[in-house]
């Protein structure tokens, strides 16, 4: 290996041994330990380790070819205390900022949505179910008026209609009342068996749809 590859390797060693820093920092803002079970800590410390060191390795095979050497270790040591000692609270309240930063542009963008999009749509339904309703009710009213006129013109008609089928039948022949008695029921006795044959292909309905 050249020096100029082992330097290569020194230098990006140490920028691995911050970002390894930095990350460590992220990691344990997002995870939230005291929160978190244990097996979750557990599962996700043994993630976050395992995808950092095929990163340093990724990194270490574009610079030497993967070939480790103990100066890789110290130069990961002195980059990651570099960190720690100059970059740790400069990159903590970054994030902080970049993490509220999300957090409030989220918000405003959730805020504008709802303003913009859900209260109109909302609006609108209203305005439609309120119209829709408007509609049935007056055409309730109009049916109830309708049915209310209707009723008096069949009165209307069907009164003188009425007298006079009452003063022809007092002047029909006892013979001819007693057929149309007899007329009347037998159809009354009818529509009584049909009433009855609904009710018995009802219930065997009902039977058949429990089966």
């Amino acid at each position: 290996m050249s020096l100029t590859t082992q330097f290569y390797t020194m230098i990006a060693m140490i920028g691995m041994g911050s970002w390894l820093g930095a990350a460590l920092d992220t990691y344990g803002r997002f995870l939230k330990r005291p929160s978190r079970a244990h097996w979750v800590v557990f599962l996700n410390d043994i993630l976050f380790w395992f995808i950092q060191g095929l990163i340093v390795f990724y990194i270490l095979l574009l610079v030497n070819q993967g070939e480790l050497r103990f100066y890789v270790f110290i130069a990961l040591l002195c980059g990651y205390a570099t960190y720690r000692s100059l970059l740790q609270s400069i990159y903590k309240r970054t994030l902080e900022r970049a993490i509220q930063f999300t957090i409030a542009t989220y918000r405003f963008l959730a805020r504008t949505f709802q303003l913009l999009v859900i209260k109109p749509l909302k609006a609108l339904f209203q305005l439609v179910v309120a119209i829709l309703i408007g509609i049935l009710k007056l055409l309730q009213l109009i049916c109830k008026v309708l049915y209310s006129i209707l009723k008096v013109v069949v009165k209307i008609v069907f009164t003188p209609i009425k007298w006079i089928g009452l003063l022809i039948w007092r002047f029909l022949p006892v013979s001819s009342k007693q057929f149309m008695l007899n007329i009347y029921w037998k159809l009354a006795g009818f529509i009584k068996k049909v009433e009855n044959m609904k009710h018995i292909f009802y219930k065997l309905w009902k039977k058949i749809r429990k089966s």
